[in-house]
């Protein structure tokens, strides 16, 4: 575990010369009007520890002969050396022997000395950085969100069509007298053609009564005139009687249907089977809205259970905060992404996954504090010791929050006491 014990810091950009001993857990911030070398410091601190990729542009002093020289004092022994505009390197261990940055790399987190960098990060590359730090997690958790996600674009599928078929069901008209089968033309016409046929042969029956009785009446007429002939008549005649005695039994109970009604269903047989398409349409829909209704809950239910799975996986997940989550990809804590939380939070997000990148390193560097309030720096300070974390930040401000007030490149005063705005309570953290 590492930490910055004390700070010597000669020419580099606008600083002349400046000592400082951070606060072993909690905030250092290095206050003082702007052009006065506050963020010179944390420049030449990241340039120190980081090698020449945070090389100044111009590292010398202007108007300085005499090169930039930055000593940094770790608390684990070690004393960091860079002289010159080169930036050349002396590592030396409590032993005395030497070593490069290649030692420095091993304990020194990069977003450690430019935590803007992280804080500047869009949410997918935080939530990267975030995930990195616990073996397997973001491959476990980049699985369940892109079937989340296939699932979730299925369902929004199956709701369109589902909401397409209930309104196309509802526009529907539907005609109750109809029903929902479809009236064959061929069929109308076979029964028109059977009642038609039973009808001739009622009538063919009414025609053979009158036969017969236009022959009783002959024969009678006959027998007056042929009295010669009456035997043979009067056989006749009782036969005659007896099978109108037979015709009549099959008269009796005859009873003519009538085609009106089968002859207007067969004219209107397309206006019928229209209506009845319509109903069966109306049918299909509301059973296909029916279909999708259940499909779009069965898949609503598949979201749920991955969401309670990956819930699931970042709870058991050693991650660095308490309340720290990743929801569809995005970093939350305490419920609310990146750009919901407040200054303080967003500190503390940064700060604890850059430590869980590098436990090792456990402090940050941090400019441009003059954007947050009192408040908010008490909130971060306060965290910061109790996890026992240090940070050196600066702050365009000479007010008594400021431990280091930097005036034309040197060390105004230095503030031994704990400052009264760090006894605030603060804000809920």
């Amino acid at each position: 575990m590492v930490k910055i014990n004390k700070l010597e810091i000669e020419n580099v950009k606008r600083v002349k010369a400046v000592q400082i001993e951070p606060t072993a857990n909690g905030l250092t911030v290095v206050g003082g009007r702007n052009g006065q070398g506050k963020t010179s410091v944390l420049d030449s601190i990241a340039w120190a520890l980081g090698g020449n990729t945070y090389k100044p542009s111009n590292p010398l002093r202007e108007g300085s002969v005499v090169p930039p020289i930055i000593k940094i004092q770790l608390d684990n022994g070690l004393i960091v050396e860079r002289k010159g505009e080169d930036g050349k390197l002396k590592v030396t261990d409590p032993s005395g022997k030497k070593a490069g940055q290649n030692l420095l790399n091993s304990f020194v987190e990069q977003f450690a000395i430019n935590l803007p960098k992280f804080m500047e990060m869009n949410s997918k590359e935080k939530t990267k950085a975030l995930l990195n730090t616990v073996d397997g997690l973001g491959e476990k958790l980049y699985q369940i969100e892109q079937e989340e996600l296939e699932i979730y674009n299925k369902r929004r599928t199956v709701g369109q069509i589902r909401d397409q078929k209930k309104h196309f069901a509802e526009e529907q008209p539907f005609f109750k007298e109809v029903g929902n089968e479809l009236v064959s033309a061929s069929e109308l016409i076979k029964e028109q053609q059977e009642i038609l046929a039973k009808n001739g042969e009622n009538q063919r029956k009414r025609d053979n009564l009158e036969n017969l009785k236009a022959k009783k009446t002959f024969a009678e007429n006959k027998k007056a005139e042929l009295e010669a002939q009456l035997q043979e008549l009067t056989f006749n005649l009782e036969k005659l009687n007896s099978d109108i005695g037979i015709a009549n039994t099959d008269v009796v109970d005859l009873i003519d249907e009538n085609t009106e009604e089968l002859e207007r269903s067969i004219e209107n047989i397309e206006e019928i089977n229209r209506k009845v398409r319509a109903n069966q349409d109306r049918e299909r829909a509301e059973r296909d809205a029916e279909e999708y209704k259940n499909q779009y809950e069965d898949l609503t239910n598949s979201i749920e259970k991955l969401r309670k799975q990956k819930l699931e996986l970042l709870n058991g997940a050693n991650l660095p905060l308490e309340e720290l989550s990743v929801d569809n990809g995005v970093i939350t804590y305490k419920g609310q992404p990146w750009d919901n939380m407040s200054g303080s939070e967003q500190l503390i997000v940064a700060t604890a996954i850059v430590r869980k990148i590098n436990p090792q390193c456990e402090f940050v560097l941090v400019d441009k504090l003059e954007q947050m309030d009192l408040e908010t720096l008490v909130d971060f300070g306060n965290w910061l010791k109790d996890n026992n974390l240090q940070a050196i930040a600066t702050r365009v401000s000479t007010g008594e929050e400021c431990q280091i007030i930097i005036e034309d490149g040197y060390v105004k005063n230095k503030k031994t006491e704990t400052p009264s705005w760090e006894n605030n309570v603060g804000g809920s953290f």
